[in-house]
């Protein structure tokens, strides 16, 4: 019988195809306790569930070739760091050691802990890291019941289950997968970002997707939609049809229209620029034929380990992605991180009632000793590589934007008595997205290169909502009268 499900497309394209239903591993388990004498076989058992999972990972990691070595490579890294966390560890040792939890609940208490801090972020990106843990502690958790986590077999098929992880999205991928139905997840999460960069159809949120598909069912899912029609009729096989014939056309004008200059009907130019969060992004970017990186979030690199990563790490980083763009700008932003975020970083930050309004952007970077001038140093010496500028966040005025000019023109002096080859001149920008960097910008807009508009914080700042808090939803609007003229006099 013919129904209609929806969830959220987060990777474009459309699959025909049949479901092959994997039910849930539920990580649901009762609260179990352990007498004292069991406490050293219980930890035994935990840890070798987690060497075998860290073996597993690195199984996966050492077969992969070419694209996918790239392209999932990095995922599972991450992944392999969440297994070492200390936190992590640490915390499991002392729930099952002093607590006497078993070691299936003290996962799931653990599992909670984390999400809280998660769940607990204001940057959509980081809250969905969560999912990174669930993938990680759903394995040992399997790994605790020797139970089988590849899933064999699912060429021309469309893979329905709860949650999908990085690695599985190459795997399955190459396995012949045409599509996956998640019935939780985010759009912003590493598999979402990984799918996308595959062009493997995917939808996530579909929360009625388990309950309501059958294996072996015939679907039509529509990634941009996150449409899922189950059993799908005669008109909806013409329009699925129809769908397909319209990407395929569009990916062929699109591969034409590509190195043709952007440009309205009235003749302005526009420059099409792009966001990159990794390797995979920027060479996508690329291959599309973007004039540049409008934005490089630096921060990603902080949290991919609990140390701050040194000068040569940062610039290692910086020079890939310079070199990506062969020739074509680089916007890399200075770490844009709060207290919310810190304890993933390395950065021992003290707790703030309100981070979004505290020790965050610049305003961090300039207070820690290191936090400013190492990556300003690193982004230079990759200036040497190719065209790159430097993005300044949460700036509030005139004096932060002289101090970094001022410690970028030391930075390149210091480099090249070193010997290293550096830019002439690095551009130098800012964030606009504290109200009072809108309002005063005429008093230092001379002193920027470019500058650019952070909506989010902007809007949020401006209206005093909270773009997180559902119940203010009406009241945080970017078409707000008050933000329209506050943007109408930034850009005049």
């Amino acid at each position: 019988m013919r129904q209609s499900l929806h969830g959220h497309g987060a990777s474009r394209g459309n699959a025909l195809g049949r479901a092959r239903v994997r039910e849930p591993h539920a990580l649901e388990v009762a609260e179990e306790r352990i007498g004292p004498e069991q406490a050293q076989a219980e930890l035994a058992r935990l840890h070798a569930a987690i060497g075998q999972v860290r073996g597993e990972i690195r199984t996966m990691r050492d077969q992969l070739h070419g694209a996918l070595a790239h392209e999932v490579g990095e995922f599972l890294d991450l992944h392999t760091l969440l297994l070492d966390d200390p936190e992590l560890l640490q915390g499991l040792d002392e729930l099952v050691g002093t607590g006497l939890y078993g070691a299936d609940y003290a996962l799931r208490l653990q599992r909670d802990r984390l999400a809280a801090v998660f769940e607990g972020m204001d940057d959509a990106y980081f809250r969905s890291r969560i999912e990174d843990i669930d993938h990680v502690i759903g394995r040992v958790h399997a790994a605790l019941h020797a139970h089988e986590a590849e899933l064999q077999g699912v060429a021309g098929e469309i893979l329905v289950t709860d949650a999908v992880a990085p690695a599985e999205i190459g795997r399955l991928q190459a396995q012949g997968v045409l599509a996956i139905v998640t019935s939780t997840g985010s759009t912003l999460s590493h598999s979402a970002i990984l799918a996308r960069s595959l062009q493997l159809p995917l939808i996530v949120n579909a929360p009625q997707a388990l309950a309501q598909i059958n294996d072996g069912a015939v679907l039509v899912v529509d990634g941009a939609t996150g449409e899922i029609v189950v059993e799908p009729n005669a008109d909806d096989l013409r329009a699925y049809r129809a769908r397909v014939r319209e990407e395929k056309r569009e990916r062929k004008q699109l591969r034409r229209l590509r190195r043709e200059p952007s440009k309205t009907l009235d003749g302005v130019d526009m420059k099409l620029w792009a966001n990159a969060e990794s390797r995979e992004d920027v060479a996508e970017a690329h291959a599309l034929g973007v004039a540049g990186v409008g934005l490089y979030r630096t921060e990603f690199l902080f949290l991919q380990s609990r140390e701050v990563p040194d000068e040569h790490a940062q610039f290692r980083a910086y020079r890939d992605l310079v070199l990506g763009m062969t020739g074509r700008t680089v916007t890399i932003r200075t770490l844009d991180i709060g207290a919310d975020k810190a304890d993933d970083t390395g950065l021992a930050l003290r707790h703030e009632p309100n981070p979004a309004l505290g020790l965050r952007g610049v305003r961090l970077s300039m207070a820690r000793n290191g936090l400013l001038e190492t990556p300003l140093r690193a982004i230079a010496r990759a200036s040497g590589y190719g065209p790159v500028r430097v993005l300044v966040p949460m700036v509030s005025g005139r004096e932060e934007i002289v101090a970094v000019r001022r410690l970028l023109e030391r930075v390149q002096r210091d480099l090249r008595a070193e010997g290293h080859e550096t830019a002439e001149r690095i551009a130098l920008g800012a964030m606009i997205e504290v109200p009072s960097a809108a309002i005063a910008l005429p008093t230092f807009v001379r002193e920027l290169d470019f500058l650019s508009i952070g909506t989010n914080d902007l809007v949020q700042y401006l209206l005093a909502a909270d773009r997180n808090n559902d119940a203010l939803g009406d009241l945080y609007s970017p078409l707000h009268p008050a933000v329209i003229r506050l943007l109408h006099g930034i850009v005049r």
